[in-house]
């Protein structure tokens, strides 16, 4: 069996993908959506975009913003990679505690774009979240097992 060349893969991607999505491993896991990202397959791999560059900058703000109040919360060295299970945690939690602070559902439901368009609008930006909210979401949320 060949083995798969992980640096052509990241070349083709980096090509092929103009505005990746900042939240792509929580959409790829399902625990939230996005009317704004379009799914590719790319190499025998799920990949995901985003279809509105505008927001994709309102997003990428709070994915930021996100990480850095999340550091704490989920006990990560601030220069150490961020481990899957723990990015999932931030991702996930944090959007769906964002919806929850906006009065949402936070749950499976729950649309990443319309959510960070409307948190701008009633906290007047992502520097005016309620992250201590959101970061109850993030400790509590639980990634789903994996199937045996």
């Amino acid at each position: 069996m060949a083995e798969y060349n992980e640096d052509a893969y990241k070349l083709a991607r980096k090509a092929y993908i103009e505005h990746s999505c900042p939240f792509e491993r929580a959409l790829l896991s399902c625990c939230v959506r996005c009317n704004r990202s379009r799914k590719l397959n790319l190499a025998e791999r799920e990949a995901i975009a985003c279809g509105d560059p505008a927001v994709r900058e309102h997003c990428l703000t709070f994915y930021r913003a996100l990480h850095d109040n999340a550091q704490f919360a989920l006990k990560i060295n601030p220069d150490a990679p961020w481990p899957f299970g723990k990015e999932i945690r931030a991702q996930c939690g944090g959007v769906r505690g964002l919806a929850e602070a906006l009065a949402g559902a936070g749950d499976e439901t729950t649309d990443i774009a319309a959510t960070v368009l409307q948190g701008n609008e009633h906290f007047g930006g992502s520097a005016g979240y309620p992250y201590s909210e959101i970061m109850r979401t993030v400790v509590h949320y639980e990634p789903r097992k994996r199937r045996t």
